[in-house]
């Protein structure tokens, strides 16, 4: 069972980018990720792509789009969506095929941190250390034996679990 996972942001440019790229690696093909934002800025930040090939994730094919690309009869069919923005959570989303499992994960934007590469960079980390914790747990669960409700519940969880850690 493969279980695909779309990662909300309003700009689909920093947080959900690195949620993509992580689980698609820790996932190790039983989870297939995505990301889309509501307002997409249009290019990935300099920050997250920094930072994806330093640690040696494959950054071929990413890139900021909207939703509404995911909201159309031939888009994939998820399984969780997890937002991971404040803004993201609090909109309207498309009505999804196959009313999918949803989570919210809010976490710092790294994206609206200002200073030199050295900070921002940190900004970047310090976010990639806190989605690699979820995903890492998220990609260890026993997929078969969680129904949608099931699936919600433990997402939410990792989340809560993860926060309670920091």
């Amino acid at each position: 069972m493969t279980c695909n996972v779309l990662f909300l942001c309003t700009g689909n440019s920093a947080r959900s980018i690195l949620a993509e790229a992580v689980l698609n690696k820790v996932g190790e093909g039983r989870f297939r990720a995505w990301s889309a934002g509501s307002f997409p800025k249009g290019e990935v930040h300099p920050g997250a792509l920094r930072l994806l090939a330093a640690r040696g994730y494959p950054t071929d094919g990413l890139r900021s789009k909207s939703w509404d690309e995911f909201a159309r009869p031939d888009a994939p069919e998820f399984d969780l969506i997890i937002t991971v923005c404040d803004n993201a959570a609090g909109e309207v989303c498309p009505v999804w095929p196959g009313h999918p499992a949803t989570a919210h994960w809010g976490l710092p934007d790294p994206a609206a941190v200002e200073g030199d590469d050295a900070v921002v960079d940190r900004a970047f980390a310090d976010v990639h250390r806190q989605l690699h914790a979820r995903l890492s747990l998220l990609a260890a669960l026993n997929l078969e034996a969680l129904d949608r409700l099931a699936l919600k519940t433990r997402a939410g969880e990792i989340h809560q679990q993860a926060d309670a850690a920091r």
